[in-house]
């Protein structure tokens, strides 16, 4: 340890200031390797991210203001085919007279409706090799059940979009969406 000299004759330890400045550049040197590290690895990370033309087909509003009752629409969301329905109260009250115990993916109408049973929201893929099934579309054929039915293999569909005879496995999928007034739903927004 260095000793330093004081006018009046007395000795005193010096302050070690080799220490001090050696702690500031090892600080500093791995603070810029840090730094140095994170703008290596931030655009490795990012380009993960979706591109823009994904993110912009992430949710789809659709207006039901002109959807009838018995009718439905077809419209696209994430590049598949989505069918709003809106049912009317024959089609709700034999949807809700199947035993649920019954199908081979039991489901009830309010399982599928989320809160508003007048609206049914799928996507129009058929759940055994991706067929588009009929029914959205005035005049196409319902199947034995009157939802939808796949020309493809014969899968019919009821009108809750449930799968009652035919090769699919499970019913029609229900995507996330959300009613954002009493004629505007939001698709693919989780609430």
């Amino acid at each position: 340890m260095a000793t330093v000299e004081h006018s009046d004759g007395t000795l005193a330890a010096a302050p070690d200031d080799g220490v001090r400045r050696r702690d500031f550049i090892n600080i500093a040197a791995v603070s810029a390797a840090g730094v140095g590290a994170l703008a290596t690895l931030y655009p490795l990370i990012n380009q993960m991210n979706p591109s823009a033309d994904v993110l912009a087909l992430a949710s789809i509003e659709v207006d039901l203001s002109a959807i009838q009752p018995g009718q439905a629409v077809k419209t696209v969301f994430r590049k598949q085919p989505l069918f709003v329905r809106h049912l009317t109260p024959a089609e709700i009250d034999e949807a809700n007279a199947v035993d649920v115990g019954e199908l081979r993916d039991p489901q009830t109408l309010a399982e599928r409706t989320k809160g508003k049973p007048q609206w049914l929201i799928t996507m129009g893929v058929c759940t055994h090799l991706g067929c588009v099934p009929l029914g959205a579309a005035e005049g196409e054929s319902k199947g034995q059940f009157g939802g939808y039915f796949c020309p493809c293999h014969g899968s019919h569909y009821d009108t809750a979009a449930r799968i009652r005879k035919g090769p699919a496995p499970k019913n029609l999928e229900v995507p996330d969406y959300v009613f954002k007034s009493d004629t505007v739903v939001a698709v693919g927004e989780v609430a």
